[in-house]
């Protein structure tokens, strides 16, 4: 497999001193206009951002380990169906903007924890804080590092260990400098380069197999079908349509690492704008990260590209198809893109750590000593990542799959008491904390029995082998009806209490939006639901 040579390193090297000096410059114009640096500005980038990077930061900062090496390595192992993650994303962030968002913003929270103290008590906040940043480090943190060494193992030839350190320590520096002014910069920055970048990789990729149209012949309609039978192990239709949903509505919707860009929105009508248009970015995966895993899977048939495991995919196109110069540029895109998804995931669990734990523990905190509280998280978060690498491979075979199926234990528990927690205003504290503790004894249940499986039989292995999409729908059902039978026993909160947190509740604090603007949204709206439809219809 060819390297980088010294025009792609200086390519790599230029890419990142722009970028570095586009976030620090603006950081500093920011501060200096301010007249310094505040909690809000270093958690939500003064909560005076516009649409457009909005949507590109929430596009960036999912496009991490998970897609780069993930989706190509799934989508060479076994065709587009993983895609179905990404399409049904466009739906899910509708969700995030026209139903969750106004919530959000009018309650003026800093965290989703914080929310939930608000919508329930101060122990539903105490338990979301816990979990999510537990879960951080499980499902995001440490599988970005992981990627972040592929990368470096298998496009530059360095090792993985050493590729692994040298993205943590440059993104620790980079998220401590910036705050999450910087991050949303890099964002934006790495969008353009990343769509651009990987539409080379695939066009190139094209080319090379003989078209589009030898690629579906040579694939084969197996691999080029999003939908898939009942009885597949990985992708079932039912696991799409009923447990996928679940996974997307958390992660999209109710997860502080993707829902604090939409908390830095300027107003509403930005936020909204910002998740339709991260909508119709969350398309392209499906053709620029999905589609060269499967030209991969191709080309190594044909005898053109040697591909030693499936998730090596991506990495193999670019080292062995890309010409010198392009090469790097395109590297140096995969590259900061793993770094930014990691800078977003420390800026967010640094902000639960300062906003959730540190000033609930100490409400007289100055806004220095909260910023630096949130600076200096982020070296434990590091540590705890690099520990975690290790036991990825006991779970699941695939990068991608493994953070799905992690994401399915902890998930739907937390989508219950949020989803329905807005629709209906009799859920109480006691229902949700209910809702919450089953669904972890039963998730982490399901994690345990998986990673045990070899040594279990009868139900206990039945448990076990449940697909994580069928299992994730069944512990939303079980939730739900926790959620409600508890809170039926405990008096319903008050009307004041949750002023302007649930539909029944918001009509005296409601306030008036543009008309334009939001005839402007539907119509967007709606021309991205087709779209998603139309792709449903052909890759079917």
């Amino acid at each position: 497999m060819a390297h980088l040579t010294t025009i792609d390193w200086l390519v790599i090297a230029l890419y990142f001193a722009v970028t570095a000096f586009g976030a620090v410059y603006a950081t500093w114009r920011e501060r200096r206009e301010g007249g310094g640096e505040t909690s809000a500005d270093y958690f939500l980038a003064g909560r005076n951002t516009g649409w457009f990077v909005v949507g590109a930061s929430l596009f960036s900062s999912n496009i991490g380990s998970e897609h780069l090496v993930g989706l190509a390595g799934t989508g060479a192992a076994s065709g587009v169906a993983v895609a179905q993650f990404e399409i049904l994303a466009a739906f899910i962030l509708l969700l995030l903007g026209w139903l969750f968002a106004p919530f959000y913003l009018r309650s003026g929270v800093y965290t989703m924890p914080e929310f939930l103290e608000r919508r329930y008590s101060p122990a539903a906040r105490w338990y979301l804080a816990g979990i999510s940043i537990v879960g951080y480090v499980l499902t995001k943190i440490s599988v970005t590092i992981f990627a972040g060494g592929v990368v470096f193992e298998a496009v530059m030839g360095i090792n993985f260990w050493t590729g692994a350190l040298v993205v943590v320590v440059a993104t620790g520096i980079y998220t401590l400098f910036g705050g999450l002014r910087a991050v949303l910069i890099t964002d934006t920055i790495q969008m353009v380069v990343l769509i651009l970048g990987s539409i080379v990789v695939t066009v190139i990729g094209l080319n090379a197999v003989g078209g589009w149209g030898e690629l579906t012949r040579a694939a084969g309609p197996e691999f080029m079908d999003m939908w898939k039978p009942a009885t597949d192990p990985s992708f079932p239709w039912t696991g799409i349509l009923f447990g996928a949903p679940i996974l997307g509505i958390w992660y999209w919707c109710t997860d502080q690492f993707i829902v604090q860009r939409v908390l830095a929105a300027r107003n509403l009508q930005e936020a909204r704008r910002g998740t339709v248009f991260a909508g119709f970015l969350k398309i392209l995966p499906l053709f620029i990260f999905v589609i060269p895993g499967v030209i991969a899977t191709v080309l190594a048939r044909q005898g053109k590209l040697q591909l030693g495991a499936p998730d090596q995919a991506l990495p193999a196109l670019v080292s062995t198809l890309l010409p010198v110069g392009l090469r790097g540029l395109v590297v140096a895109g995969l590259l900061a893109a793993l770094m930014s998804s990691l800078s977003s995931v420390f800026n967010s669990t640094s902000t639960l750590i300062t906003w959730d734990v540190y000033k609930k523990l100490r409400p007289d905190a100055s806004e220095r000593r909260l910023v630096l509280v949130g600076r200096l998280s982020t070296g434990v978060l590091v540590v705890l990542g690099l520990a975690w690498i290790p036991l990825m491979k006991l779970i699941s075979g695939q990068l991608y799959q493994y953070i799905q199926s992690v994401q399915a234990y902890i998930a739907p528990p937390i989508t219950a008491v949020f989803l329905l927690g807005l629709l209906w205003s009799r859920l109480n504290a006691r229902g949700a904390m209910a809702s919450l503790l089953v669904g972890f004894v039963l998730g982490m249940g399901r994690l345990a029995a998986e990673l045990n499986k070899a040594n279990l039989d009868g139900w206990l292995l039945a448990y076990a082998e449940i697909n994580f999409l069928h299992f994730a729908a069944l512990l939303f059902i079980i939730c739900s009806l926790v959620l409600v039978a508890a809170s039926m026993t405990a008096p319903a909160p008050s009307r004041e209490q949750l002023e302007g947190l649930t539909f029944q509740t918001t009509a005296r604090v409601q306030p008036a939006e543009n008309t334009g603007s939001r005839t402007e949204g539907l119509v967007l709206s709606g021309l991205l639901v087709a779209t998603v439809v139309a792709i449903w219809l052909y890759f079917s």
